[in-house]
C-alpha cells in the first residue's frame, strides 16, 4: 500500500474513482506551495512543478492505495501527457500522484487553473459561469 494524491478523476464523483479498488481515503490533502495546476482541454487537470516562488498549495484527496491496483487498474486510464511522479505535500510527506510530462508543458490546450487551488474549484467556476 502507498498513499497516491489525487486531483481529478479519481477523486470522490469523479469518472475514474471507480478505478481506485476501494482504497482507504484517508482525508483530504494540500500539496507544498511549488505547484502549478492545469486544465487540460478541460478534460483533466494537470500538476506542474512551479517555477521557483510562482507555486501555489493545490487541493486534492489522500487514499492508501495497493500497488497492483494501481499498477493494473488506474495507470492504464491516465492520460498521456501525466505520468507517475512523488508529490510534496503540506504536511512534509510525500505521496505518489500523477504529474504533467514535461514534454507536455507546451501543449496549446493548457489552460493555468492555479489560482482556483483544485481541480473542483475550477470545475465549480466554469459551470456557475455557464450561461
Amino acid at each position: 500500500m502507498v498513499h497516491m494524491f489525487l486531483n481529478g478523476g479519481g477523486m470522490k464523483g469523479g469518472n475514474l474513482h471507480h478505478l481506485i479498488g476501494g482504497a482507504p481515503f484517508v482525508g483530504p490533502a494540500t500539496t507544498l506551495p511549488i505547484y502549478r495546476l492545469h486544465s487540460v482541454g478541460d478534460d483533466h487537470p494537470a500538476l506542474q512543478a512551479a517555477p521557483e516562488g510562482r507555486g501555489a498549495a493545490i487541493e486534492g484527496e489522500l487514499y492508501d492505495i495497493d500497488l497492483a491496483v494501481l499498477r493494473t487498474s488506474l495507470l492504464p486510464a491516465e492520460p498521456a501527457d501525466l505520468e507517475l511522479a512523488v508529490v510534496g505535500m503540506a504536511d512534509g510527506t510525500e505521496a505518489l500522484g500523477m504529474r504533467l510530462r514535461d514534454d507536455c508543458a507546451d501543449l496549446p490546450e493548457l489552460i493555468d487553473i492555479t489560482a482556483h487551488g483544485s481541480w473542483r474549484a475550477y470545475r465549480a467556476a466554469k459551470a456557475e459561469a455557464a450561461p
